[in-house]
This record gives C-alpha cells, structure tokens and sequence, in this order.
C-alpha cells in the first residue's frame, strides 16, 4: 500500500497534469508552420490549434481567427477536441477523489473508505492520461504525415507545436500519479488508524465499546454452589439455613478447648427428656 507520502507526490503530480492538460487545450500551437527552402526567412509565423488559427507578424501582433464550424474539421482535430475536454473533466474528478482518499486527511471515513476513493481516483488519473494521449499522439501522426507528403507546398508544411509537448508530458504525469494512487487498495486488517481516521464521535462510540468489553472481560465469575449428586434439591435450602448453626456449635467447641473443659453441647429441650423422667 502507497504511504501517506507516497500520496501527496502522486497528487503534486496528477495536479500538474491536469494543468498541463487544461494548458494544452487552450493554446493554439498545436501545429506551426516550418522554415524549409524559401520560408527559412518569413515575415508571418502561423499557427493552428483545436478552437483557433492564430498569425504570428514580424511586428509583434497576432491575429487570431476561431474555428465556428466543427463539421468542417478533419476527423483527427475532431476527436483531438472531444478527447482533451474529457481528459481535463476526469482528471478534475479524480482530483476531488484524490483529495478524499489522502491519508493525511481527516475527512473521507476510515481506513477501508479512503483506500477505496483513492483507488477511485487513481483510475480517474489513468484514463483521463490515455484520452490525453491518444489526441496528442493522432495529431503528431496527421502532421509528420502532411511533412512528409511531397505532394504538399512547403508554405503549406507544419510541424508540431509546443501544444503537443504538453500534452504528452501531462499525460505522463497523470499516469504517474493514477500508478500511486491504484496502489492504495485497502487490506483485510483493521487496526488503530481506522479508530485514528473515523469520525469523532464514532470514535468515542468504538472506545466505550471497547472499555466494556474489556470490563465483562476481566470481571470475576460469581460462584455458584451446585448440589451434591447423592442430596436431592429440595434439602438444599435447608442445609443452607443449618450452616449459622454448625458454626456457632464449632465455635463454641473452640472455646471450651482453650478453657480445658470440654463439655458436649447444648441440646435442646425436647432432646433432654427421657423415659425414666416420666416413670
């Protein structure tokens, strides 16, 4: 399982790629024209990107045109589009999953919660890096193609833009980031960090059942006398009531050992009477 460090590097990372990605669909260098044969010395720089086509002067100003019609585009700039936006959608998403699912923080539920959004979000990261690569890479296809073509004019050849760059670094940061975080899968033990990541007061809950269970736990056992096997049950209550009795005479035996006089014990009054009294 990724450490807690381990989790704030890979969400640094994802963060930079979904900056990049955002970064990457908004320029409009996806492609610029190149310097070769007659246009190594060029007073306009143009550029193409996926909402606008941008011309660079000599001077220092840009003009800038959008592209209004989405039907009239060519398939790879379509789906370059499409793409890029959910890559960015996504990996927004796995950011608030990623934040949930940070061992450093304290809100996301326990243990097994965390690892389960963190999971979550490292998905997210992965495939929001391979929409972002998958555009990145048809697009630098169409353009090394169009360059290559001899059929092509050489005002008319560009090569890829700084755009492009970034969108494959982005995607390898999100993948990076989406690796450490799919590592974080919960594992079967429970031990202190989930009393240490749950709520309050279900941690005050989970204490005060665990005080008393371990008050059952070591309290004594109450002893029970059971009844001899060969005296049936209902002599017992009164051989319980006999007990003072036996004692008091034990005692009084004691007694009259340590006096020296040794005299059998007191009987009761019907006990003392006998034939001869009434002859």
């Amino acid at each position: 399982m990724a450490s807690a460090g381990m989790q704030v590097l890979a969400f640094v990372l994802a963060l930079l790629g979904v900056f990049g990605a955002t970064v990457a669909t908004l320029l409009p260098n996806w492609k610029v024209s190149a310097d070769v044969g007659s246009n190594i010395i060029t007073a306009i720089s143009q550029m193409q990107g996926l909402w606008m086509d941008c011309t660079w002067y000599s001077t220092g100003m840009f003009s800038c045109t959008l592209k209004y019609s989405v039907l009239s585009l060519p398939a790879y700039l379509q789906t370059a589009r499409t793409t890029m936006v959910l890559s960015c959608v996504l990996a927004a998403l796995g950011l608030c999953l990623a934040s949930l699912g940070l061992k450093c923080t304290r809100w996301g539920g326990g243990r097994q919660a965390k690892g389960r959004t963190a999971v979550a979000s490292g998905a997210c990261f992965l495939l929001s890096g391979l929409l972002c690569l998958v555009p990145a890479s048809w697009f630098t296809n169409e353009v090394i193609a169009s360059f290559l073509d001899s059929s092509v004019p050489e005002s008319s050849k560009f090569e890829p833009g700084g755009a492009v760059y970034v969108a494959f670094v982005s995607a390898g940061f999100l993948f990076a980031g989406g690796s450490i975080f799919c590592t974080s899968c919960p594992g079967k033990r429970e031990g202190p960090q989930e009393l240490l990541l749950s709520s309050p007061d279900k941690l005050l809950q989970q204490q005060q059942q665990l005080q008393q269970q371990l008050r059952q736990a070591h309290r004594p056992p109450l002893r029970q006398e059971q009844p001899r096997p060969d005296q049936p049950a209902q002599d017992q209550p009164r051989q319980d009531q006999l007990q003072p009795d036996q004692r008091q005479q034990d005692q009084l035996l004691q007694d009259q050992q340590c006096c020296g006089t040794l005299q059998p014990p007191p009987q009761e009054s019907k006990a003392g009477y006998s034939l001869q009294d009434y002859v």
